[in-house]
């Protein structure tokens, strides 16, 4: 494929090599006449292992050239790819004039082009560039976007050193388009590049690399303050984080990755508190471990702000213990939500099949009857029943019955805090508590008639 490179530093520069490598003719762009200069005399414009190689063969090949002329670049190209730089303002946003000013030079040379153009922003952006840039690119042609055009988002995640290895080895291979053709170009654009290919929509693709590089630097200061902790006991910290990368069934994996309710059980809240009590006991600083549980306590607000946000008085829960499939309710998130609501007044009833309080016994005895000590009064094991008399219904646990609420009990608000449902198309209003509207029927943006107000302490 004929491709443009719009930008000649460091990602620039590896994909210019690699996309050679791959085969395809690539023509670097750059304002820079010294950079255009290097790379047409096939050096790159970078240090880093095995550009050099790469691209002297691409050179020698004729897969690779360099030129100024934005306009040049665009008409002998089937693919544009924005790599230009988006550095941080003082106050922590990007400077995205850099990206702009390309995608401005694009669309003025796409009024004199005929066939179908894809411009793909592998810029680091923040969600709502590609947008952006579809616009101006459309208003300087005069041509339309995903008819003459499509703008893709296609971060890259190469790191210094090994960007190379990791352009051309890569875990997956991202992008983000709502243009079917723009979509079979990329896929053809990398065809020769193991791991999987994903397609995904244009927001998600754009906020990948911020949710990785921070879950990065989060488990470099995680694993740093778990040393400071080991080193003030003398335990050696590098054989206890190596013993813990090596369970990928839970510590290393997708399982605890959901967006969802906050934790409950007997565990979690415990041992990370005895943790944060051992770091304290031997005056060791461990903010990051520090702030998981204020975290959690703000996920249990959300979910009460959501529930008091309809308006409605009638709330069935449906689910009380702490996860699905057991009946311990010790530290279990949604007491204390049904808590609060208990004390602002609401008229409460709770389904759970697995809680019998008459067999509870010990700490779980003991937790629910400070938390709810009526709790016999208001939960039953009668779904119909729960879900029958309420306008709320408040889904806490992923059960296999859940997943005919919407069909059985039509025009209720359901509040889903498990992601019980990939999609719906629903006659009542659904909110879930930390991913976008997946109700696609109408009745969803219906007014909520109220019949309370909320009430603040």
């Amino acid at each position: 494929m004929n491709v443009s490179i719009f930008g000649l530093g460091y990602v620039g520069c590896v994909g210019a090599a690699c996309a050679a490598k791959l085969g395809h003719h690539v023509i670097g762009n750059d304002i820079s006449e010294n950079k255009v200069k290097l790379i047409s005399e096939g050096r790159p414009t970078i240090i880093e292992a095995q550009i050099d190689e790469l691209m002297r063969e691409g050179h020698e090949k004729g897969l690779i050239e360099a030129t100024t002329d934005s306009r040049f670049a665009v008409l002998h190209s089937d693919l544009s790819f924005i790599v230009v730089g988006t550095p941080s303002t003082k106050e922590g946003h990007l400077n995205l004039s850099y990206v702009f000013n390309v995608a401005r030079e694009i669309g003025e040379a796409l009024r004199d082009k005929e066939s179908f153009h894809a411009v793909a922003i592998r810029s680091t952006v923040l969600p709502g560039t590609n947008k952006e840039v579809g616009r101006i690119i459309a208003e300087a042609s005069g041509k339309r976007v995903g008819e003459d055009f499509a703008v893709v988002s296609n971060p890259e995640f190469l790191r210094e050193g090994t960007a190379v290895e990791d352009y051309l080895h890569p875990p997956l291979t991202l992008i983000g388009t709502d243009s079917a053709k723009a979509e079979e170009m990329f896929r053809e654009f990398y065809r020769e590049i193991p791991g999987e290919f994903i397609s995904t929509d244009i927001e998600v693709a754009e906020i990948m690399k911020y949710v990785n590089n921070t879950y990065h630097a989060l488990k470099i200061v995680f694993g740093n303050e778990i040393g400071n902790i080991c080193k003030a006991l003398d335990i050696d910290s590098h054989k206890v984080m190596d013993i813990f990368c090596r369970d990928t069934q839970l510590n290393i994996s997708p399982y605890y990755f959901k967006p969802g309710f906050a934790y409950g059980g007997s565990c979690l809240p415990k041992d990370s508190k005895a943790l944060r009590t051992l770091a304290h006991d031997h005056y060791i600083d461990a903010p990051v471990i520090n702030a998981i549980d204020p975290s959690n306590q703000m996920q249990k607000k959300n979910a009460l702000e959501i529930i008091e946000s309809k308006g409605l008085s009638k709330i069935g829960i449906l689910g009380l213990a702490f996860k699905a499939g057991t009946d311990d309710l010790r530290c279990s998130p949604i007491v204390d939500v049904a808590e609060e609501l208990l004390g602002k007044g609401y008229e409460i009833r709770i389904y759970d099949r697995n809680v019998r309080v008459s067999q509870l016994t010990g700490t779980n005895a003991d937790f629910i009857s400070a938390k709810l000590p009526h709790l016999h009064e208001i939960i039953t094991d009668d779904l119909d029943e729960v879900a029958g008399s309420s306008d709320v219904l408040v889904i806490t646990n992923r059960e296999p019955e859940f997943e005919e609420i919407p069909a059985r009990y039509p025009h209720k608000v359901i509040i889903d805090l498990v992601r019980q449902y990939r999609s719906l198309d629903y006659d009542g209003h659904y909110e879930g508590i930390s991913w976008k509207n997946i109700n696609e029927n109408p009745a969803q943006d219906e007014e909520i008639r109220h019949d309370r107000q909320r009430t603040d302490f």
